[in-house]
């Protein structure tokens, strides 16, 4: 079975295609600045990057051309789209309508656009792919799968908030959760290497680090916390984003500099985070080449640590305990330094890092970074969410 995954941005079209039953992506690519002069393609195919170069209008005229270097005789995998068995979509926000992957019909379609306001900086770009997927493909399968979807078990009293609840009943304020499929994907590979993937009891903390980032609660391979909330903008530091803030500063903002919603917003999503407290950059590894000798930026890297190792904290306080601690995205696989500062505060656990594996990195997939006689298990991690769409997607077509 082959499967493609879009993940469609607003001017950019990312994809693989893959066998579910395979990790390693057929065919892989970025589509950038539609919409835009100077759109190009860069596609990886056996190992080999191209870079590729045409103007593109918009959504559809990428999808075209994306299926076209997928089928091209030299640069292909395919010979032609109909072998493609069905497109696996990521969508940022589900809200309370979806809790699986789902078959995109008509009327789900009208639900995808009812969930905008939830998430109008991902959403409609992520429907954006999903029309043009639908119009050259038409009679290729559509599955949606949903960031939000892994924190559905998260009980009521861990994603309300004390808002009045009317508020709630009204307008579904509450606690969301996103990155799902990556805290889903390392969840399950780190109990399996483990031989827990059937325990009830196995406790496990994922921490998705990137320029945006996340922790997640994982009891018996359900998520019961997580650290993002009704946005993205809730939890740690992220690369632009504030995270965790007194939300009446915000408030004393507006007044102070006459701001409206809009620029706060911005502030918070954009201008905030590690790039608001070093000065400098968003990029860990630049604050990393900076710190010894720009105080900010190590101040930045410090407080990044320092709220991680709180939700870490506080999580395994809910868990009742902790049998594992995973590191994954772009930071936490890449960054033996964020992972060290973590670990070196969490020795009341009986947690002992090998400080040799630490530094060796990550390789091509995983690596367990705890010492042997540690109580609790660290894991550097690549995920894989193109993969989990995948699956998901081959397993809706399966049951049709």
């Amino acid at each position: 079975m082959k499967i493609l995954v879009v993940n469609a941005g607003s001017s950019s079209i990312k994809y693989q295609l893959l066998d579910p039953d395979d990790s390693g992506p057929l065919a892989k690519g970025t589509l950038e600045k539609i919409g835009q002069p100077g759109s190009f393609l860069t596609h990886t195919v056996r190992g080999e990057k191209h870079r590729l170069e045409r103007d593109v209008l918009d959504h559809s005229a990428g999808i075209e051309w994306v299926l076209q270097v997928l089928a091209d005789p030299e640069l292909g995998v395919i010979r032609d789209v109909r072998e493609i068995d069905a497109v696996g979509h990521r969508m940022v926000h589900g809200g309370e309508k979806f809790y699986k992957p789902t078959l995109v019909t008509p009327e789900v379609m009208d639900v995808l656009v009812e969930c905008i306001p939830l998430a109008p900086l991902h959403n409609p770009h992520n429907i954006k792919g999903i029309e043009a997927c639908r119009r050259i493909l038409p009679d290729t399968p559509q599955v949606v799968v949903f960031d939000t979807a892994f924190h559905a078990t998260i009980p009521k009293h861990a994603y309300l908030y004390a808002l009045p609840y009317d508020l709630y009943e009204k307008h579904r304020f509450r606690r969301y959760g996103f990155h799902g499929t990556s805290h889903y994907y390392v969840s399950r590979e780190v109990a399996k290497h483990m031989g827990r993937e059937d325990d009830p009891d196995f406790r496990v903390i994922t921490c998705h680090l990137g320029n945006g980032g996340s922790i997640t609660a994982v009891k018996g391979g359900k998520s019961i916390d997580t650290s993002m909330g009704y946005t993205p903008v809730e939890g740690l530091i992220m690369g632009t984003r504030c995270g965790d803030v007194d939300p009446y500063l915000f408030i004393q903002i507006m007044e102070i500099y006459d701001l409206d919603t809009r620029q706060v917003s911005n502030l918070m999503n954009k201008f905030s985070g590690l790039l608001g407290i070093s000065g400098v950059s968003n990029d860990m590894r630049t604050l990393e080449e900076l710190m010894d000798t720009d105080e900010r930026a190590r101040l930045a890297i410090e407080m990044f640590c320092y709220r991680v190792l709180k939700y870490v904290g506080a999580y395994t306080a809910a868990l009742g305990g902790l049998d594992a601690l995973v590191f994954t995205g772009g930071i936490g696989t890449n960054s033996p330094l964020v992972r060290r500062i973590v670990c070196s505060n969490l020795g009341y656990l009986g947690l002992k890092l090998d400080e040799e594996a630490n530094e060796r990195g990550v390789g091509n997939k995983t690596l367990r970074i705890s010492a042997p006689d540690s109580k609790v298990e660290v894991w550097a991690y690549l995920t894989n969410e193109e993969l989990v769409i995948a699956q998901q997607a081959a397993e809706v077509v399966a049951s049709l």
